[in-house]
């Protein structure tokens, strides 16, 4: 047994050796390169970026080069190193691909924050580009493995109907997801509302579903081709600013254009004051409704920052207003309803 042991134990642990040497190495050059990124100035981290890239690949990269180290100083029979050098060959095109996955998703994240574009590319995106790549290097895995692609894909095309079949809502999820991101209908950090009711923020639109944060914080998920044959109100497009309204109404002994002007006024006070309150355009007043059964019935028209803001503006601005009438001595209205009981109905 030691004898059969022997033109293997060694150059294994040349190839153990190699490996540890690699991953000693491997472990410094990334500590370099995180210290030298917290002085780096530049918007696009480039030793962050190489880290995040070749962190998982690098490490089969190490294992790789300490078996071809090892088969190199060993006398196994040609037979058997032939088939530990295509395994190799497979781990350092398999790890390269993955390499470029990921320099490619992640310059293009960084390209992305760098030029504070507002639609950001979704999860669908990324897992379109790195299922590219990955197919490129599964192609040439097969090329070098002498398998011809030809008859595999006739093969495939075969077995697509069926595979087609078994996985149409996937498929429908998928294409549907492309087709909103082609649109450009909804976009990553639109804030929409979909005809049953959810609404939120677009988190993200996969190559199944499309995710929105609410209010409370809660994500929901929604099937891509739902969405897509929903209707949809997008509060973010063509402009996430938007016009809020408050309805003000007073007692009829009211001057219209004294109620009006301090209507105005206190808006124009709140610029600045209320987050998310825009002072262009200027806020206007309308006497609309008008004529109500109550009293005079008003309505603010404001400008705010986007949907999200309405409620908080709203919210301010009557406070606002509520104490301006009572310093103002201005009636508003309250509708007395009598309730009277059953006795004093007989």
């Amino acid at each position: 047994m030691i004898r059969y042991l022997q033109p293997v134990g060694i150059p294994l642990m040349v190839a153990l050796l190699t490996a540890f040497a690699l991953f000693l190495f491997r472990s410094l050059a990334f500590k370099v390169l995180r210290r030298y990124g917290r002085h780096s100035k530049t918007k696009i981290k480039i030793d962050d970026l190489i880290i995040r890239s070749l962190s998982s690949p690098s490490f089969f990269w190490c294992i790789a080069i300490g078996l071809h180290v090892g088969v190199a100083v060993s006398d196994i029979p040609d037979k058997y190193t032939f088939f530990i050098s295509r395994a190799i060959d497979i781990i350092v095109i398999l790890s390269i691909t993955l390499a470029a996955a990921n320099v490619s998703v992640n310059i293009l994240k960084s390209y992305i924050q760098a030029a504070n574009i507002p639609t950001p590319p979704t999860g669908l995106i990324y897992g379109i580009l790195k299922g590219l790549i990955f197919l490129m290097g599964i192609l040439v895995t097969l090329r070098m493995l002498g398998i011809s692609i030809l008859p595999l894909v006739t093969t495939l095309g075969i077995g697509g109907l069926a595979v087609a079949l078994a996985l149409q809502d996937t498929l429908a999820n998928l294409f549907s997801g492309i087709q909103i991101l082609m649109e450009k209908s909804i976009r990553v950090g639109d804030y929409i509302k979909v005809e049953t009711g959810e609404q939120g923020y677009v988190e993200d639109v996969t190559w199944r579903s499309t995710k929105l944060r609410m209010a409370p914080d809660n994500v929901i998920v929604i099937p891509n081709s739902k969405l897509a044959k929903s209707t949809v109100t997008n509060y973010s497009q063509p402009d996430k600013k938007m016009s809020v309204s408050i309805i003000v109404r007073v007692g009829y002994a009211s001057d219209p254009d004294r109620i009006e002007g301090i209507l105005i006024e206190e808006a124009k006070k709140a610029v600045g004051e209320v987050p998310g309150l825009l002072g262009e355009p200027e806020p206007v007043v309308r006497f609309a409704p008008g004529f109500g059964d109550y009293g005079l019935e008003f309505t603010l028209i404001c400008q705010v920052e986007s949907f999200s803001e309405q409620l908080l503006v709203q919210h301010e601005l009557r406070k606002r207003i509520f104490r301006r009438f009572k310093q103002e001595g201005i009636a508003v209205p309250v509708v007395e309803r009598t309730v009277l009981s059953t006795r004093e109905k007989t």
